[in-house]
């Protein structure tokens, strides 16, 4: 398959139907973090820019939610088939944007599917009825909240984008989109998708931008009924203290994780030692579900970790617009030195075996593949999150020792566990303190029809295809009373 540039790259913000530059004409310069060469000059929002697509959101959602779902679903039909046909364009963009390796790029296919399915499901928005009050036909109805605001990462932007537009979308809402700073370029093309496939002005409206200015205002603004947002804890704080501050707007949060992986001595070794370097290594690292956290039974740590050292560092890096390359830099410049920063910190605490060192066969902002053996479990290494290809592996004897030490974090988004023996995966399923559990498989894996979200503060809410839509939509309660005959 070919990666080739597009012959453009569009850069502009797209709202009410329309692509336009920022009020201001300001932009911010995109640089590779594989070549440190810029890659396109992107218009920044400003706020009368957020403020304009926030008002052509409100300006659209009446005619938008009067549509039979049917008739929304069309629209996202169109979506998800150009979706699929800019597969490569989006894998390119997003290579050059934050240094995802093409080679291993989905998205497309996953943003695709996710829009697909959307379009079929809108009668999934129903209400219920009840006889249960004396003299009374009462009923529910379920409608959607008006503008909804969904602020998606960098890491792998297109897969939040479909996740939180589509269900918002078919519900009867419209959406202002804000992409990160870091990797924009990918959204501006689905805006250009957007654009082809027919929408109405106004329904999706999608803008670049810095936190502090775009989504700092949409956190805040009255208009905004609902606010979607998939990113860092501190980030998601910021958040729910504009919503509380303002309009009291409801929010979904997807914050971070330190996703432990527990391996029994009667485990797959291969088969565990192979699935958890990939979840760490993936994106370089750059996944909230990653499992940087792995606890090995005793007997056979020597074993595993000797196995998981090898398939770890096996990584070709590299040009990531290349097939070849299968581990790209971190995102950028800020990205790279917190990781190295991080792998500092833990030279104090643990006991390195591999890694630390920059790779300095090519230029950019990479981190090899690092990891850290008997590590404290109170190191900052073991509690914050660190966002790239740093794993820390201790090993532990009982099962209820290894359940207080994976639940010992501040987070819960995601854990697994690696075990042959049905009750205790049952057991350890039940007491993991997470939002998903793998048995026997580990983080990227999930599942279309389960939802997803964290415990603590890895966020608030559920997301996924079985529960997306109820995410979107109010209830309101009916109470019609009647004579009795």
């Amino acid at each position: 398959m070919s990666f080739d540039p597009p012959a453009s790259i569009e850069t502009r913000l797209f709202i009410n139907g329309e692509f336009r530059e920022s009020s201001d004409k300001q932009t911010f310069t995109l640089k590779s973090p594989a070549t440190f060469k810029p890659v396109a000059e992107v218009y920044e929002a400003t706020e009368q820019d957020t403020n304009a697509a926030v008002a052509a959101a409100k300006a659209a959602f009446p005619a938008w939610a009067a549509l039979s779902p049917e008739a929304r679903g069309g629209y996202l039909k169109k979506l998800s088939v150009l979706i699929l046909e800019a597969h490569s364009e989006l894998a390119y963009l997003e290579a050059i944007s934050m240094g995802r390796p093409v080679s291993g790029y989905f998205d497309a296919f996953a943003s695709s599917a996710t829009f697909g399915h959307y379009a079929e499901a809108g009668y999934q928005a129903l209400g219920t009825s009840s006889l249960n009050t004396p003299g009374h036909v009462n009923m529910t109805l379920r409608q959607p909240y008006g503008v909804v605001a969904a602020i998606i990462p960098w890491n792998v932007p297109i897969l939040f984008l479909s996740n939180k537009s589509a269900p918002a979308l078919m519900a009867g809402n419209t959406v202002v989109i804000k992409s990160s700073e870091k990797a924009p370029l990918t959204s501006a093309k689905i805006a250009s998708l957007v654009e082809k496939a027919g929408f109405p002005a106004g329904v999706v409206n999608i803008i670049s931008g810095h936190g502090h200015t775009s989504g700092a205002l949409l956190s805040s603004h009255m208009d905004v009924r609902l606010l979607t947002f998939t990113g860092s804890g501190r980030t998601g704080r910021a958040i729910q203290i504009s919503a509380a501050k303002s309009n009291l707007k409801n929010v979904i949060l997807e914050l971070g994780g330190k996703t432990p992986a527990v391996i029994f001595e009667d485990a797959d070794i291969e088969k565990a030692a192979a699935e958890t370097q990939h979840s760490i290594q993936w994106n370089s690292g750059q996944v909230c579900m990653a499992n940087s956290r792995i606890y090995v039974q005793e007997s056979i740590a020597p074993q595993f970790i000797e196995t998981f050292r090898k398939k770890f560092q096996a990584v070709k890096a590299g040009d990531p617009t290349v097939q070849e390359t299968n581990h790209g830099p971190q995102a950028d410049e800020i990205q790279y030195n917190n990781v190295k920063s991080y792998i500092e910190s833990g030279k104090e605490s643990g006991t390195l075996i591999l890694g630390a060192d920059p790779v300095s066969s090519v230029k950019g902002y990479f981190v090899n593949p690092t990891i850290f053996t008997e590590t404290p479990e109170d190191a900052k290494i073991m509690k914050e999150e660190i966002f790239g290809p740093v794993v820390n592996i201790n090993t532990f004897k009982t099962e209820d020792e290894v359940i207080e030490k994976a639940n010992n974090t501040d987070f819960g988004l995601y854990a697994s566990v690696y075990t042959k023996n049905v009750d205790r995966a049952l057991r350890m399923a039940k007491a993991l303190e997470a939002g998903t559990v793998g048995v026997n498989c580990t983080s990227p894996a999930g599942a279309r029809d389960m939802p997803f979200g964290g415990y603590k503060a890895s966020g608030i809410g559920r997301e996924g295809w079985t529960v997306g839509i109820e995410n979107y939509l109010e209830t309101k309660s009916v109470l019609m009373k009647f004579e009795e005959a």
